[in-house]
């Protein structure tokens, strides 16, 4: 069983940055597909960011040039730096894990607020 704990959101006035933690346990962390998605009121579900087992890294095109997906093997833990965040970046951001085998583990989420 993967366990996943993400952490750092809150309030952030338009503009401002806030980095995101993801916590794992349970798993090879290292071979695992990471990924950030979020989900904003009344809308899908959407890709972020995601990052594989070598480090390679995409991202959704709303936030290309302003969101850096990260990983510390050693520590377990995905990040999330989100910089010039809009308005429109207000979601709940959820950390998603896909393991070699094919299963998906999700988090609970954390509610980033972009207001000024």
């Amino acid at each position: 069983q993967v366990h996943l704990v993400e952490s750092g959101g809150g309030l952030v006035q338009p503009g401002g940055s806030l980095r995101l933690s993801c916590a794992a346990s349970g798993s090879i962390f290292s071979r695992n597909i990471m990924a950030w998605y979020r989900q904003a009121p009344e809308k899908e579900r959407e890709l972020v960011a995601l990052i594989n087992s070598a480090g390679r890294s995409i991202y959704g095109d709303s936030v290309m040039g302003r969101f850096t997906i990260s990983r510390d093997n050693a520590e377990n833990t995905l990040y999330l730096q989100m910089n010039s965040l809009k308005r429109e970046d207000t979601a709940v951001y959820f950390c998603k894990a896909t393991l070699p085998t094919g299963l998906v583990y999700w988090g609970a989420g954390t509610l980033v607020t972009v207001s000024s």
